[in-house]
């Protein structure tokens, strides 16, 4: 059904009007379809509490699914309590099983509003969920901002920057590239400036950084530094979004990822808490699934410990 006829033409991510949501269902919108999703689900992310409750009022269904999911839990996921309490007073059910076995109730407990509904008797967290969600919000907070459109991150547990530096046989960089580089590093041919990496030892182990370039994020970076370990890789695309990667035991163990964009269907329980935990936070979900545990910003964001220039190699064949 296009949007034409479901009398939602027009509507792009704005649902907050009220007025105009409830002249668009008196003169005969379909409340169960727009552009092939359902109206509900999308004010759930990016509507008001007065278009939720409008549309909640008028389908069949509060409760019907989209992609796996009820609107009751996008509004979760997206930290949208508003329009949860809207949902919920409309009939949505909190404690309705969904991804991974998580309802929106019990993942709300993992949230920032643990409040959000009545908790009944014995549900709750679990010990290891109560320390997620601690260590996300203290590692949300400490590195404050997402990096820069453009930034490259590895992210590898057990090793410290010197053997970071050892696997990739990287040799120092020179002062004076790095600082022209710091300056305008778009000025330099691509295949110099992605030569250049910082690399900054953390607890739990270390982070390989580039502000201007996807080098991190690289197979053969990756699978090097992953040796005996694990890492994840991370590049903010500024074409299309926030690109993740996964090395294991010196292997690719997954590919084109999506950090920081919430939980996918195909989840299992702890990856959905994490993608919830870490929902728009690329980088702190990249350091939490590698275990480390930086008490700053500076691993990501710079000065890394040292800067050093990769040898020259074919990075794409791993």
């Amino acid at each position: 059904m296009t949007a034409e006829r479901d009398g939602w033409s027009g509507m792009g991510w704005d649902w907050t009007d009220g007025g105009e949501v409830r002249r668009r269902l008196d003169a005969g919108a379909d409340p169960e379809h727009w552009s092939g999703g359902r109206p509900l689900h999308r004010a759930a992310v990016f509507g008001s509490a007065e278009v939720v409750a409008e549309l909640a009022g008028r389908v069949a269904d509060v409760d019907a699914s989209e992609r796996g999911v009820t609107a009751l839990w996008e509004a979760v996921v997206s930290r949208r309590p508003e329009n949860a309490r809207a949902l919920a007073a409309h009939g949505a059910d909190p404690w309705r099983p969904s991804i991974g076995g998580w309802s929106p109730g019990r993942l709300s407990l993992a949230g920032p509003t643990p409040d959000l509904f009545p908790v009944p008797d014995g549900t709750g967290l679990t010990g290891a969920e109560h320390e997620a969600a601690r260590e996300a919000r203290r590692l949300t907070a400490a590195l404050g901002r997402l990096p820069a459109e453009g930034t490259g991150l590895a992210c590898v547990a057990g090793i410290d920057a010197a053997e970071a530096v050892r696997r990739l046989e990287a040799a120092p960089a020179p002062d004076d590239v790095v600082a022209e580089l710091l300056e305008d590093p778009y000025a330099f041919d691509p295949e110099e400036s992605l030569a250049i990496i910082g690399v900054t030892t953390v607890p739990g182990g270390c982070v390989v950084t580039q502000p201007w370039g996807y080098a991190p994020q690289m197979p053969g970076v990756l699978t090097r530094l992953s040796a005996g370990t694990l890492c994840y890789g991370l590049y903010a695309n500024p074409k299309s979004g926030n690109q993740g990667g996964i090395a294991r035991q010196g292997s690719l163990d997954g590919w084109d990822l999506h950090p920081g964009g919430g939980p996918d269907e195909h989840d299992g329980a702890e990856a959905v808490l994490a993608a919830y935990l870490y929902r728009l936070q690329p980088a702190a979900y990249a350091c939490a699934f590698a275990g480390l545990r930086p008490t700053d910003d500076r691993a990501v964001l710079g000065p890394p410990d040292r800067w050093v220039e990769l040898p020259e190699r074919d990075y794409w064949s791993h």
